[in-house]
């Protein structure tokens, strides 16, 4: 009933909702571009959509009062993105540890422009040998969802690459700030 819902709402905003669903119950799923604040209410949307429980990691920041309960029960994890805290590690025992467990990231981890995606997700994907869903908001075909699953091999090159083709033609809502799909040199 909610997935149709959020499905009905995301609808009438003119979206449409095009979803692969997960080859298993493990994975990261990368979310580009992520270039607004507008990005959120409907990646959430699309989240309900799915039908599936899927937790994402934000910066700390959005965690405090008045709102950090609400994101926590959203099914947030807050990043402190001012420090080295192990989040990788600690991110890749908790895959370990569930049965059950999709985890969305913004690799720019900005919605201001940036050169390079972290490799944040890369790592996590290689260490906790999950497979990587490559999510979308596609403001230009008013599209959002996940169309294809790769696995890391690696290859940070190839692999960047093979993503990089799977993006292609994908238009945020402030194109000018989308980041370039490559991990740093």
């Amino acid at each position: 009933m909610i997935a149709k819902l959020a499905t009905w709402i995301l609808a009438l905003f003119g979206w449409r909702v095009d979803i692969v669903p997960p080859p298993e119950p493990k994975g990261i799923l990368v979310v580009y571009p992520h270039t607004s604040n507008w990005d959120f209410p409907v990646g959430y949307l699309t989240r309900l959509a799915m039908a599936l429980p899927v937790s994402f990691v934000g910066k700390d920041e959005l965690f405090r009062w008045p709102f950090g309960a609400v994101f926590r029960w959203l099914g947030g994890i807050p990043a402190n993105r001012r420090a080295s805290t192990g989040l990788i590690g600690q991110l890749a025992a908790e895959f370990r540890r569930r049965d059950w467990m999709w985890l969305a990231l913004a690799p720019e981890g900005t919605r201001s422009h940036v050169t390079h995606w972290k490799s944040g997700f890369y790592r996590l994907a290689m260490e906790a040998d999950v497979p990587v869903g490559l999510a979308f908001i596609d403001y230009r075909t008013h599209s959002v969802g996940v169309r294809e699953y790769v696995r890391m091999t690696g290859d940070a090159a190839a692999d960047m690459e093979r993503i990089r083709a799977a993006y292609e033609g994908m238009v945020g809502r402030r194109p000018e700030l989308a980041g370039e799909i490559r991990l740093e040199s």
